[in-house]
């Protein structure tokens, strides 16, 4: 299994005898949980980088003196290991998990590949998470005409990034495609609807705001303009934003949409 530039795998063998940068020692906790396991696999990958190790090789935390089930223990530490090769700049190369008895290969060898094949082949093909904003300025709202497919009108918006909130990314992506900042930000409704874009399966969270600033075109838009909402019914709208946008205007008018 291979992530990014980091081989992870599961093995049979004698810790000891592993050729690797560091070897990680199980601590003999008799009380070891979910949060101890996290932490120590945490604390170690982060210590492998910080060293600019190139290889590490874990036992399963946990479940020796600690008496910690070996398959919550594979599955916990796997998904340290995404968590830390996806949210950092990692320079491992190599990440072995080493089992000296059969039961506990055998156990992790399942679930350790089942989980990170399950997170990338599955996961990765969506659902997708994206934040727009329907912001009011100047007796209006802010939309731009996308510069890709689907072409059409839109309210400013984009993707989540890793590690980000949807909060920050809202923020985030109206500086970049509006230059405005945002004031009295608000959650109005998610929209997970399979088809509501073309591409592939999106969940839209949509937040309402007012803008501060001027606002202008992100190099990524072919255009921007503040519309009264009167006149929506006659732009020709991308995804399924016409329809946001008439549930704003059905919210504002004192009726609940959903």
């Amino acid at each position: 299994m291979r992530i990014d530039n980091c081989e992870i795998k599961v093995v049979r063998s004698d810790i000891k005898s592993m050729a690797v940068d560091i070897i990680v020692k199980d601590e003999d906790r008799p009380n070891a949980n979910e949060v101890s396991i996290r932490n120590e696999c945490m604390k170690a990958l982060k210590k492998a980088d910080e060293i600019k190790a190139r290889s590490i090789a874990f036992p399963a935390l946990g479940c020796g003196a600690g008496g910690f089930p070996l398959k919550a223990s594979a599955k916990i530490m796997a998904q340290e290991v995404l968590k830390h090769l996806r949210g950092h700049s990692s320079g491992l190369k190599e990440i072995v998990f080493c089992m000296d008895g059969k039961e506990a290969y055998e156990v992790f060898e399942k679930n350790v590949d089942g989980y990170l094949n399950y997170m990338i082949t599955k996961q990765q093909i969506g659902p997708f998470v994206a934040v727009d904003a329907i912001i009011e300025i100047d007796g209006g709202i802010v939309v731009i005409e996308r510069s890709s497919p689907p072409f059409g009108w839109a309210l400013p918006g984009g993707f989540v990034d890793y590690n980000e909130s949807i909060e920050d990314a809202v923020r985030r992506e109206m500086r970049e495609e509006t230059s405005l900042d945002l004031i009295d930000l608000k959650q109005f409704h998610a929209y997970s609807r399979p088809g509501r874009d073309p591409r592939f399966h999106t969940i839209g969270i949509v937040f309402t705001a007012k803008g501060k600033g001027a606002p202008k075109a992100g190099d990524d838009a072919a255009g921007l303009k503040v519309v009264k909402l009167a006149d929506i019914g006659a732009m020709n709208f991308a995804f399924d934003h016409k329809q946001i946008i008439e549930d704003y205007i059905k919210r504002k008018n004192g009726t609940d949409p959903f």
